[in-house]
């Protein structure tokens, strides 16, 4: 009966259906529904296109190089490293010594035939144009097994989120590590420069804290704890014996103006993070995502306006979303529900001088100011709001791709022209959503 049914969804086409009568009998419109329903399901399953052929094990992370010729990366379980090209042709494969599990796989955004993958302890140097082997190996940079790479605009500092909660970033002139970042008390998951700061980064881990760092400074400039935020808000919406997953951080990303932050957690939300002038926190708050973890956020950085956001899911789910008339990326109002506190960090001055705390929102902040003038130009450039904007409106995805698998990473690139999203899952092939329309 089944199959009987799926055949018919798949072979009859559009204007076939349009024609078609409803029947009168109770049995027989309940036979229609199942075959329209039927119908818009394989509608649904066939909007993705399947790159094939590029590995034999469970893809686990998708790069993308810049430019409109710029090639892609894949890595996979078992040291597998694939290279595309924009058809979703596979060029070339290689399997990495040692046959660990590639994690993460990086373009520099100055040199694109520079690609880093990460595996076990070690980055790999690739040439995608000749994938032949490492041109260098970065041994041993990480203190365990590396989480996620990020290269800074400037293509001359690289860092790396591992097991052991570190973050380390190395010099991609000396190739040695020149920062040992420590503050996460478990895991650190992922790791994302901000754009226009080659010396600012933020991390996130499964501590459930986020943080953002200046190179200059081996503690974090602040810090906030996610299980605050959730704690509150599910204290007013949790019903008795309801448990809900703790907001362990699995993914991080800035949008390209560098103040607005976004942050994928397993309790389904993606969590917004506004910085502020001098890099301080400013606002925080959160979108409800996913009916499961949240595995993957990425911000678009080739759309009309920066603020379009890619999440995926434990629950099969990749959603699009348009953050640009949230109220905290407008930088107007208070952000709802929200009166955790950040936590800066400082040496204690001398003297009897006592740090002064400053109030932004709902967040509290106590800490030093960056004096660079620069950054603050650049806050404020990005903080300017439109005033035909609503003030606060409800987010809501903008599209969903029900994918049905378990979602281990989303890439936004360009493909031939057109804006698209490339998604691994536990399967060996890449699936590609166009964004073409919007």
């Amino acid at each position: 009966m089944a199959q009987h049914l799926m055949f018919m969804a798949q072979h009859l086409e559009p204007r076939t259906w349009s024609k078609l009568v409803v029947p009168s009998h109770p049995f027989a419109q309940i036979i229609f529904l199942l075959i329209g329903a039927a119908h818009i399901f394989a509608l649904m399953t066939s909007m993705a296109q399947r790159w094939a052929g590029g590995h034999c094990a469970s893809v686990l992370c998708v790069g993308a190089a810049g430019g409109a010729q710029g090639l892609l990366a894949s890595g996979a379980e078992g040291g597998e490293v694939t290279v595309w090209t924009q058809e979703g042709v596979p060029l070339a494969q290689l399997h990495l010594s040692g046959q660990e599990d590639v994690t993460c796989t990086s373009f520099s955004p100055m040199a694109p035939g520079l690609l880093y993958a990460s595996h076990g302890e070690t980055i790999s140097v690739l040439d995608p144009r000749k994938l032949t082997g490492p041109t260098e190996q970065l041994q041993n940079v990480g203190e365990d097994e590396i989480n996620s790479l990020s290269v800074n605009e400037t293509g001359t500092s690289l860092a790396l989120a591992d097991d052991s909660g570190a973050v380390r970033v190395v010099d991609l002139q000396t190739s040695k590590v020149c920062r040992t970042l420590r503050k996460h008390t478990n895991i650190c998951s992922s790791v994302a420069f901000r754009p226009q700061r080659p010396q600012s980064l933020v991390s996130a881990g499964l501590d459930m804290q986020v943080m953002l760092w200046n190179l200059q400074k081996a503690r974090p400039v602040w810090t906030y704890s996610l299980q605050e935020t959730a704690e509150e808000e599910d204290g007013h919406q949790q019903k008795a014996g309801q448990l809900f997953n703790p907001p362990l951080a699995h993914c991080i990303s800035v949008a390209s103006c560098g103040n607005v932050l976004a942050c994928a957690a397993e309790d389904g939300r993606v969590h917004l993070t506004r910085v502020g002038s001098g890099s301080r926190y400013e606002q925080q708050g959160a979108i409800k995502a996913h009916s499961q973890g949240v595995s993957q956020a990425h911000f678009l950085n080739f759309m009309p306006h920066p603020y379009w956001l890619a999440t995926g899911g434990n629950d099969g789910v990749v959603a699009l979303w348009d953050l640009s008339k949230d109220s905290l990326v407008a930088g107007e109002g208070k952000v709802q529900g929200s009166k955790v506190k950040a936590t800066a960090h400082r040496r204690k001055p001398k003297g009897k001088a006592k740090a002064k705390s400053q109030s932004h929102g709902d967040a509290k902040v106590e800490g030093e100011k960056t004096d660079s003038k620069e950054e603050e130009d650049l806050s404020e450039e990005a903080s300017g709001t439109d005033p035909n904007q609503e003030k606060c409106t409800k987010t809501g995805p903008k599209l969903k791709f029900i994918h049905e698998e378990k979602v281990n990473w989303v890439c936004p690139a360009i493909l031939m022209g057109q804006p698209s999203l490339l998604v691994a899952d536990q399967s060996s092939s890449l699936s590609v959503y166009s964004l073409a329309g919007l």
